[in-house]
């Protein structure tokens, strides 16, 4: 094959191990088709294997090598003026800084890379991380009216399972008993179709629903088996947290309403403002 063919091959493997929770070998092949993209002078292709190795980081749990490593991609990308770079920049370092407890910062990223993408797919992943990260920082209606879009639009079936799955998880947060019950149905119609991240996301957030409201027994068995899940493929950014819930699960008021977001910033109400203008 050409040397392009051969790169993008690479990168498309190493997505595909990526993926799968392979990241041995999808680190290898990112790194094999960012070389070889250099040697060619393709830029783009190997800002994505940056981007790629980056995401491999992060699932192995080493947030902060991650978050550097992409802020330079981002540096780099816009000096190359490499658009599809960027929102691919931005949306990983996103979820970078949701995963380390930075949602304000992470959201404007987010709702950046769904401006940034030109294609349908990216633009309805980016608005699913951009709920959830809504959803994080107390901001319920905006997260709900981003995850509603992408039902609405209708999405890819991994796309649409993370809505779904972010549904679920607000309708907890708002104490809506009936509405969690309904998309906790959806979700567990799909679950042996779900990859393994998923599945512990859902199972998490199942158990988080319903120590909401006050079924603490169900609750412990549903984060025991999403922690064990989470060990065997070696997600260990949701170990650490599921183990975190656990430990404080009996001593938390889960039943007590949320209360509303006090600590909006100013990016936070613009991005909210740009939903609704995007909903209308």
């Amino acid at each position: 094959m050409p040397p392009t063919d051969v790169v993008g091959a690479r990168l498309r493997r190493a997505r595909v191990y990526r993926k799968l929770n392979e990241f041995d070998a999808a680190e290898k092949s990112y790194a094999e088709g960012g070389a070889l993209a250099a040697t060619i002078g393709d830029t783009h292709s190997e800002l994505l294997s940056r981007i790629g190795r980056a995401y491999v980081v992060t699932a192995r749990g080493n947030l902060a090598e991650a978050q550097h490593a992409l802020r330079g991609v981002l540096d780099d990308a816009r000096l190359l003026d490499d658009v599809g770079a960027q929102a691919l920049g931005h949306h990983a370092i996103a979820v970078v800084l949701n995963t380390v407890g930075q949602p304000s910062d992470a959201i404007p990223h987010a709702w950046r890379a769904f401006e940034l993408y030109d294609d349908e797919l990216s633009r309805m992943r980016a608005l699913g991380d951009l709920g959830t990260m809504l959803l994080t920082v107390g901001e319920a209606e905006s997260a709900e009216r981003a995850l509603g879009e992408i039902v609405r639009r209708g999405a890819t079936h991994d796309v649409l399972d993370n809505a779904t799955i972010e549904l679920m998880h607000c309708a907890s947060y708002r104490r809506d008993r009936v509405g969690f019950e309904r998309w906790r149905e959806q979700c567990d119609a799909r679950r042996e179709t779900m990859p393994p991240n998923m599945l512990v996301d859902f199972m998490l957030k199942a158990g988080i629903g319903r120590a909401r409201f006050g079924q603490l027994d169900r609750a412990e068995r549903l984060l025991a088996s999403a922690l064990r899940i989470a060990d065997e493929a070696g997600l260990h950014e949701f170990t650490f947290r599921i183990e975190r819930i656990q430990a404080g699960l009996r001593d938390c008021d889960c039943a007590e309403p949320a209360a509303e977001s006090a600590l909006t910033s100013e990016a936070v109400k613009e991005v909210s403002a740009s939903l609704a203008e995007l909903g209308a």
